[in-house]
C-alpha cells in the first residue's frame, strides 16, 4: 500500500482519459439544503460550490475531458456550471459535457451509480478514450488523478479504487476494502453494519472514496454484463466491484499527503454536521484544506461584487469579524461576526452578532439579532432581534436541527417566500 510517486504523472495518460463526475444523487441528508438543488451544487467555502473541487482537480491534473451526470433538480448545478465553467476550448479536445438522464438505454432514469453510466455508453464510445475516470459530485479534497492513473497503469489493473483510512463508526456509510500486501482488493464490503480494521489499527477501516480508473473496455463490458443481471441494484460498490475482486486485477489507491505520506485531507460532507464543520475548518490559522495554495487553485464562477466592508468604529457600535472569513459584497455594519463564515453579499446589521456560523450568499441579519451554531440557507432575511442557537428548544419548534445541534434556517421555515436559489 505504499505508493508515494516522486513526481506527477502528466500528458499521455491523462490526455487519454475521460472523467465521469456523478452528480445527480439527492443528498438528503443534507436536509433542506438539497430541498431545491443537487448535492454538488450546495455552497461551500465562502464561494464555492462542492462540485468545484472534483472539477478543478480534473483540470489540475490534466484532464480536460468531463461529463457531468446529472438528475435530480439541476438547474443550480447546470447555471453554475454554464457560468464558471465554460472557459474549455472545443476546438483542442477540451469540454464539459452535461449528461441528464435522458433513458437512452431504456424507459428508466439512472437507478443506480453503475447504471448512470451504462446509459451513457453511447458517449463514451464516442470519445474514444483509454481510461475511464469516475468521480463523485459531492465531495471536498484536493487530488492529483494523474497519480491514481499512473498507479492503475503500473499494476497492470482493470480497476482502481481511490481509498481513504476512515473511523469504524464513519466506515458504515462507504464500500470497506480488505487488500493484499501489493495493494490488490481481496474483499468489498457495501455500507457494512459492523466494518473491519485495517491491519494494524483497532479503529480505522479502507473505504471507497468513490473514485475508479476502468480501462475503458472493461468498464464496458463490466456495465453490460451488470445490465443483464436482473439481481442486480446496479450500483458499483454493490455489484460491479465486489464481483470483480474474485477474477479482475482490483487495486486500492491509498490516497496521501505528497508532502508527508500520511493521510490527505478529504471531507465527506454528507450530512449537516460535517458540512457545517468542514465550513468552519477552513477558518483555522492552519486549516488541512489550502485554498490559498496557488499551485493547486479551485476554480469557480466568480461574481462580481465589491470589497467587503465593515463599517462605524464607536464604542457600541463597531463593525468587527474576528477568526472568520468575509466573502466580497458583505457589510458588517456595526456588528459582531466571530468565528463564522459569510459567503457573498451578506448584510449585518447593528447590535446583531454572528457565532460559529455559516451563512450562505444573500442574506440580511436584522439588527440585535443574536446568532449561534447555525447554517443559514440562501437569501434568508432574518428579522431584526431573533435569537437562534441558544435555546434548543425554542430552535427545534422552528428549525432542523442537526444530531450535534447545529440550526439549519431556510427561508420558509421564517415564514418568507423562497427566492431564487443559487
Amino acid at each position: 500500500m505504499e505508493f508515494r510517486p516522486s513526481q506527477r504523472f502528466v500528458s499521455v495518460i491523462t490526455r487519454d482519459t475521460l472523467a465521469l463526475i456523478l452528480a445527480g444523487g439527492r443528498g438528503t441528508r443534507l436536509g433542506a439544503l438539497t430541498s431545491h438543488r443537487v448535492k454538488p451544487a450546495v455552497p461551500f467555502g465562502g464561494k464555492f460550490r462542492i462540485i468545484d473541487f472534483a472539477l478543478s482537480n480534473c483540470i489540475n491534473s490534466g484532464i480536460r475531458r468531463v461529463g457531468v451526470l446529472t438528475q435530480y433538480k439541476a438547474h443550480s448545478l447546470i447555471r453554475h456550471l454554464h457560468q464558471g465553467w465554460g472557459f474549455l476550448r472545443g476546438e483542442f479536445g477540451e469540454f464539459i459535457e452535461l449528461l441528464p438522464a435522458q433513458q437512452r438505454t431504456g424507459p428508466s432514469w439512472y437507478s443506480g451509480t453503475a447504471d448512470a453510466i451504462y446509459q451513457n455508453i453511447d458517449i463514451i464510445r464516442s470519445h474514444e478514450p483509454q481510461f475511464v475516470l469516475v468521480l463523485g459530485g459531492d465531495h471536498v479534497y484536493k487530488m492529483d488523478y494523474g497519480t491514481m492513473l499512473g498507479y492503475h497503469v503500473d499494476n497492470g489493473a482493470d480497476i482502481t479504487v481511490g481509498c481513504a483510512q476512515v473511523s469504524l463508526e464513519q466506515a458504515r456509510g462507504f464500500g470497506v476494502m480488505a487488500v493484499d500486501d501489493t495493494g490488490r482488493v481481496v474483499r468489498f464490503d457495501e455500507k457494512p453494519e459492523h466494518p473491519e480494521p485495517m491491519p494494524g489499527s483497532a479503529d480505522q477501516a479502507l473505504g471507497s472514496m468513490g473514485i475508479y480508473v476502468f480501462n475503458t473496455d472493461y468498464l464496458i463490458d463490466c456495465l453490460e454484463q451488470d445490465a443483464r443481471n436482473p439481481n442486480s441494484s446496479r450500483d458499483f460498490g454493490r455489484d460491479v466491484l465486489p464481483r470483480a475482486i474474485y477474477s479482475d486485477a482490483v487495486y486500492a489507491f491509498p490516497f496521501r499527503d505528497m508532502e508527508t505520506g500520511g493521510q490527505a485531507y478529504w471531507r465527506d460532507v454528507g450530512n449537516l454536521d460535517s458540512y457545517w464543520a468542514a465550513n468552519l475548518e477552513l477558518i483555522g490559522v492552519t486549516p488541512e484544506l489550502n485554498l490559498y495554495n496557488q499551485d493547486w487553485p479551485i476554480w469557480t464562477y466568480q461574481e462580481q461584487a465589491p470589497p467587503a466592508k465593515f463599517v462605524f468604529d464607536e464604542k457600541d457600535r463597531r463593525g468587527m469579524a474576528v477568526d472568520s472569513m468575509v466573502a466580497g459584497g458583505c457589510i458588517v455594519s456595526g456588528a459582531l461576526v466571530r468565528h463564522s463564515l459569510l459567503f457573498s453579499n451578506v448584510v449585518v446589521d447593528q447590535g446583531a452578532t454572528v457565532e460559529e456560523s455559516v451563512v450562505l450568499p444573500d442574506v440580511h441579519v436584522g439588527a440585535g439579532c443574536r446568532i449561534r451554531r447555525v447554517i443559514v440557507e440562501t437569501g434568508c432575511r432574518v428579522p431584526p432581534g431573533t435569537v437562534i442557537g441558544h435555546d434548543p428548544q425554542a430552535d427545534a419548534s422552528r428549525f432542523e436541527i442537526s444530531a450535534g445541534g447545529v440550526a439549519l434556517v431556510t427561508p420558509e421555515m421564517l415564514g418568507q417566500d423562497l427566492p431564487y436559489v443559487r
